[in-house]
């Protein structure tokens, strides 16, 4: 499918948006991603967004499981669920540059895939995000620091983002592969897990002096599943990147941290510039209006609705005239508009101010003013709670 076809299968879908701005959208992600990601990839990304499907070639690649991938394979394709991304951060070895870190996992494992230098602008550019399913083809392996397999971006690489033929519930979340809390104590010493669990308590961060005279962080937390609870503890620029994540009863997942013994000798895992700590949302989460971000293309979300929703028509380029009721929600975080088209806009056009509705596999995106509103997809359900 050309360039021009996935465009025209986007306005058919979403005639309230205008080939301009398709355009305008695309070249955007042409200079975010610095031209690794070729054109026709990018408005598949787009059209994923937006909740219209395109087939690719890619989807003829064969791939492999993760348990399958060993070091040294140099043309290895695979596909998964993103389930961390890691900024990118400098080093200075032998040489200057630049690294960033997705965690990938299929139904058999997870898979750390590394870029360096200028394809770190693809998690810059937040091209790349939890949740999404990618797949990647033509990379190569290399063994990593801890012993297991890495998966390595190089320049002849493709990465297509949420194709069309790929249903995301083939792909698991990270907590298929999170080890219980109670089990950590049995767990080698170093070797890297993956937590999922609630915050329970937060302690303040403090400084310290290293031998060689400079300073560092290091703050605690305690995270706790359905098995126990555990001391999490997050070491030096980490600490002011997960701080604002560390709310009481918040869901986290923690992936790739180690484990070691404290001076009492017992377990803790630590969080290091390797491990990624974020909100932890499965399936049938809802998120809340604040934590909201533009390109989110899976979200469940509840509210109540503070607008009487307006019930209008509106005509397509091709002269197709489909129906659109607009309203705002709200919940305790905020507010925000809601685009509820064609078989989702009768359904909202009988809601009542005050009625308290369940939003699952809608879609953010930037609105009038650049104002972040809520649109409805072809897989979008819209229910009012009892």
């Amino acid at each position: 499918m050309t360039v021009e076809e996935i465009i025209e299968q986007i306005r058919s879908r979403h005639p309230e948006i205008s080939r301009e701005e398709i355009a305008e959208r695309l070249e955007k992600q042409k200079r975010k991603t610095n031209g690794f990601i070729s054109e026709d990839t990018l408005v598949r990304m787009i059209a994923a967004d937006l909740g219209v499907g395109s087939h690719s070639e890619a989807s003829q690649t064969p791939a492999l499981s993760v348990k399958d991938l060993v070091p040294g394979l140099s043309n290895a394709n695979i596909a998964g669920r993103i389930v961390a991304v890691l900024a990118p951060r400098m080093f200075e070895k032998n040489r200057k540059g630049k690294v960033a870190s997705l965690f990938v996992a299929d139904n058999a494992g997870v898979v750390r895939v590394v870029m360096w230098n200028d394809r770190t602008k693809l998690v810059e550019s937040e091209s790349l995000r939890p949740g999404q399913i990618l797949r990647i083809a033509h990379a190569y392996t290399k063994e990593g620091r801890g012993g297991g397999v890495e998966l390595h971006v190089g320049e002849r690489c493709t990465l297509e983002v949420d194709a069309s033929d790929v249903s995301s519930r083939t792909y698991p979340t990270i907590r298929k592969f999170a080890t219980k809390i109670n089990r950590i104590a049995i767990e080698p010493r170093n070797r890297r897990v993956n937590i999922v669990g609630q915050v329970h308590r937060v302690y303040p961060a403090s400084t310290f002096e290293r031998d060689d005279q400079t300073s560092g962080k290091v703050m605690r937390f305690t995270l706790a599943d359905e098995t126990g609870d555990m001391t999490v503890v997050v070491w030096n620029e980490k600490v002011d990147e997960v701080q604002p994540t560390l709310k009481e009863g918040t869901s986290l997942q923690v992936v790739n941290a180690s484990v070691r013994k404290n001076v009492e000798k017992k377990p803790e895992v630590h969080v290091d510039s390797e491990t990624y700590v974020g909100p932890f949302l499965s399936d049938e989460d809802s998120w809340k209006i604040s934590d909201l971000k533009d390109g989110l293309a899976r979200v469940n979300l509840e509210g109540e609705v503070v607008t009487r929703p307006v019930l209008r028509n509106v005509e397509t380029h091709k002269h197709e005239v489909v129906k659109l009721a607009s309203f705002e929600l709200r919940d305790e975080t905020g507010r925000i508009w809601v685009s509820a088209w064609r078989k989702h806009a009768e359904a909202a056009g009988n809601l009542k101010v005050g009625d308290k509705i369940l939003l699952k596999n809608a879609q953010v995106r930037k609105g009038f003013d650049d104002r972040l509103e809520i649109c409805t997809r072809e897989v979008t359900s819209l229910t009012v709670a009892d």
